[in-house]
């Protein structure tokens, strides 16, 4: 795979690496790891809210007009 960056972008993945001590592939590799996990987590919120907000809707409805 190859990752095309321009100068700026390159500039910043350098910049960071090396201020963690890490090579520009593990940083993309960590960045990627970290996107996925936070979408993962949105992902199970929705599906806990979808399922959670309709049974209490009255409830929170009158809460929010008190």
């Amino acid at each position: 795979m190859t990752l095309r960056l321009d100068d700026e972008e390159n500039r910043r993945l350098a910049e960071l690496a090396e201020s963690e001590g890490r090579s520009k592939q593990e940083v993309i590799r960590l960045a990627l790891a970290d996107r996925w996990a936070r979408s993962r987590s949105e992902e199970k919120l929705e599906e806990v809210l979808s399922r959670v907000l309709p049974r209490y809707r009255t409830l929170l409805d009158r809460i929010g007009t008190t």
